[in-house]
């Protein structure tokens, strides 16, 4: 499905640099490139063999050089885009790119749009529609476990085990539509059972890929997470402790965090968009009430509380208050200044919550801060998926659609189990094998392909 018009683009960042690159893609890539590129050594281009770095010149329409630079020519299929690619890497001052830009449209390609490299590696065939996604994730990537993730996407991890569940159900829906058009009343028992076991299997392998998604999208985006408390239990120290920097004003007096205070940091391996909160409690100053109020807010945006509390002394009424605000979310009971006295408080702590989600830390002293790293990634990973085989969905496009192909695989297994007519079973398989389909591309429609690859920067 080569694309018959050429187009070119910068694909390095914007503004002054080191090195700038541009790149031609399309059938006259190499006619374009002929007409602006000289190489020091007198000979054309495509007397090289593919690949190969050639050292020359770009000259403008008069004949004057525009910068000193290296190009090469990467010979379809042998190429990002699976088409005759040209780049040619300049100095990165925005005059010479922008120079060397406008020579390639006035040779006769057009401006790319955005994200169609990409696009056309996929409707070329050299990629699917997952790997074409991973391209950004990787440009985005917040922390390295979220980079080893889009890298394994690019590298086809996701789009083989999608393969292999949707040719076990066409396989599902051969038997069915067989049994169908020669029925036999003696194999009906067995035929029910079998696919019941099939779709099963399937389904299950569809419920392990849905697991992980909960990890992907937090390696992808970051763990978005309040520390919340009453005034002066450690909630800033702590935040201080976990960014190595004293980042937040610690007082021995109430009140003085009367903001939101928000960082991003890695923890754990895992990035997490980190807020040290007002302490929650009655106040009379209107400035620390609106630090209050704020508090409350963020609880509702955060997926995992950080609930600090003083181990020293007895639970509080503005403590109760808090631990009633968070009942139903997820988090973690960090008891504090362990170094100052045993806790008298973890006990109960214990009793009402979880054992496993109260720790004893002092942010003064550094003490269990690894404990609470470690809960924090295996709140992530889970206790029982963290190995490199893992596979851990991060685009929410996929996520939404192998929900749906899920429930589709459910409705099979019920309608199997309630012996419903093959026909009925056919329909709930062939529409978990479409949405899955449209995951990797095989059966998405073409709007929303463009909306996919228009979310990509120019020049990727």
């Amino acid at each position: 499905m080569i694309q018959e018009d050429t187009i070119s683009a910068v694909t390095t960042a914007p503004g002054n640099a080191a090195i700038g690159i541009v790149r031609i893609s399309g059938a006259d890539a190499l006619q374009i490139a002929d007409q602006m590129f000289f190489a020091a050594s007198g000979k054309k281009l495509e007397t090289y063999p593919s690949h190969t770095m050639v050292y020359g010149f770009v000259r403008d329409r008069e004949g004057r050089d525009i910068d000193e630079v290296l190009t090469v020519y990467m010979k379809a299929p042998r190429s990002y885009t699976a088409e005759d690619v040209i780049e040619i890497q300049c100095h990165g001052g925005m005059q010479s790119i922008r120079q060397i830009l406008a020579l390639t449209y006035y040779y006769g390609a057009r401006p790319a749009e955005p994200g169609e490299f990409t696009k056309r590696a996929f409707l070329n065939g050299r990629i699917d529609l997952v790997q074409a996604e991973s391209v950004m994730d990787i440009i985005n990537s917040k922390s390295a476990a979220a980079l080893k993730i889009a890298v394994q996407q690019q590298e086809g991890f996701l789009s083989k085990k999608l393969k292999e569940v949707r040719r076990k159900l066409r396989d599902v829906i051969v038997h069915l539509e067989a049994v169908i058009d020669y029925p036999e009343e003696d194999i009906e028992d067995v035929t029910y059972y079998e696919v019941k076991n099939s779709i099963s299997g399937a389904a299950k392998e569809v419920a392990v890929l849905l697991e992980g998604a909960h990890t992907g999208k937090i390696l992808k985006e970051g763990l978005r997470t309040a520390i919340i408390g009453r005034p002066n239990v450690g909630k800033s120290s702590l935040l201080n402790t976990l960014l190595k920097e004293d980042r937040a004003l610690v007082s021995e007096y109430e009140g003085t965090t009367r903001d939101v205070i928000e960082e991003q940091l890695v923890i754990g391996g895992v990035p997490v968009l980190l807020a040290d909160t007002a302490g929650i409690h009655d106040t009379k100053d209107f400035v620390e009430k609106l630090g209050v109020e704020r508090s409350r807010a963020f609880l509702d945006k955060a997926e995992l509380i950080l609930v600090v509390l003083d181990g020293t002394q007895p639970l509080t009424s503005d403590d109760e208050t808090i631990l009633a605000a968070i009942k139903g979310k997820n988090a973690v009971f960090v008891v504090n200044k362990t170094d100052l006295a045993e806790s008298i408080i973890t006990k109960t702590l214990a009793e009402r919550f979880a054992p496993e989600n109260v720790i004893e830390i002092s942010a003064k002293t550094k003490e269990g801060i690894d404990r609470l790293e470690s809960w924090l990634k295996e709140y992530v990973y889970g206790s029982s998926r963290q190995s490199d085989e893992e596979i851990y969905i991060q685009n929410e496009r996929q996520i939404n659609l192998l929900r749906q192909a899920a429930d589709s695989l459910k409705d099979a297994v019920e309608a199997a189990e309630n012996r419903l007519p093959y026909d009925c079973l056919t329909i709930d398989v062939d529409r978990a094998l479409t949405l899955m389909g449209e995951i990797t591309g095989e059966t998405v429609r073409d709007e929303i392909i463009n909306e996919i690859f228009a979310r990509f920067c120019v020049g990727k």
